[in-house]
């Protein structure tokens, strides 16, 4: 029995099907996110919102990403204000820190760390939720019933997530600027308020609108991302881990692009 290898023209046409495949599968998945999206938006402006359901979710979303956000903002002023004071100190410009510290907060850190904390907490509960849902037989029989799965169980997901997530953000970033007025008790004696009009007079309009506005598109890709992968989960219970741990690693990657579509933008501006 002969055995495939890159000389054999058996390997060469296994190797060309192989790709074919690869490419009509990925074809098939940009077909199924493009009705999937079309579903989601039809439903949002067509169908009856179901308030309650997205009250509820609001609610868990904030509730789930609370507690983590607020020992994560806390970290990052710390960390930030700790590693920035020394070249400071040395140029003798320790009074731009807070100012420093609040932009950086503002402007990148509080909105891109806040987004991927609640890629893994909300985006994997979602497509958790939704995965046993479809495993379990429940959306199929949403289906039967004549009831809308999309309208009932997804809609108010993404909205949630679309409204909480600038909450999430002006939060983490209060939380962030308090951790560096501790940071830099550490080392000086700064009251609370002296701090906070240095931290804002070096802030700008410019810095507080692009970010609380690429926020919103954050919390739109982690519930679309998440429902998505939970809606469309396969049979077999270990298809719920991972229908999980891809709705965490696409997320995650969509943020980063579209954080680096809205730097662009905000820069032309």
């Amino acid at each position: 029995m002969s055995q495939l290898s890159p000389n054999n023209s058996s390997y060469n046409q296994f190797l060309r099907i192989d790709i074919k495949q690869k490419f009509i599968a990925f074809f098939i998945d940009v077909a199924h996110v493009i009705s999937y999206l079309k579903n989601v938006y039809k439903n949002i402006f067509t169908s009856t919102f179901e308030k309650n359901e997205f009250l509820k979710q609001c609610y868990q979303i904030g509730n789930k990403s609370v507690g983590l956000i607020s020992v994560t903002g806390i970290i990052i002023g710390l960390v930030l204000t700790i590693q920035s004071r020394p070249p400071l100190v040395e140029f003798g410009a320790v009074a731009m820190l807070p100012g420093m510290v609040a932009i950086s907060i503002i402007r990148e850190m509080g909105p891109v760390i806040t987004a991927l904390i609640c890629a893994g907490k909300i985006g994997s509960s979602m497509g958790a939720e939704l995965g046993s849902m479809r495993v379990t037989e429940q959306i199929d029989a949403m289906e039967v019933s004549n009831t809308n799965p999309i309208n009932f169980l997804i809609v108010p997901r993404v909205l949630a997530a679309t409204v909480m997530l600038p909450i999430l953000t002006i939060y983490a970033d209060i939380i962030g600027i308090f951790g560096s007025w501790l940071g830099v008790n550490i080392k000086d004696d700064v009251s609370l308020t002296l701090f906070i009009n240095q931290a804002f007079s070096s802030v700008e309009f410019i810095d507080l609108i692009p970010a609380f506005i690429k926020s919103f598109f954050f919390g739109a890709v982690i519930g679309l991302v998440g429902c998505y992968k939970g809606y469309n989960t396969g049979r077999g219970t270990e298809s719920v881990g991972i229908a999980a741990n891809s709705a965490v690693v696409t997320s995650s990657l969509l943020l980063i692009i579209v954080d680096l579509i809205a730097v662009q933008i905000t820069d032309l501006l």
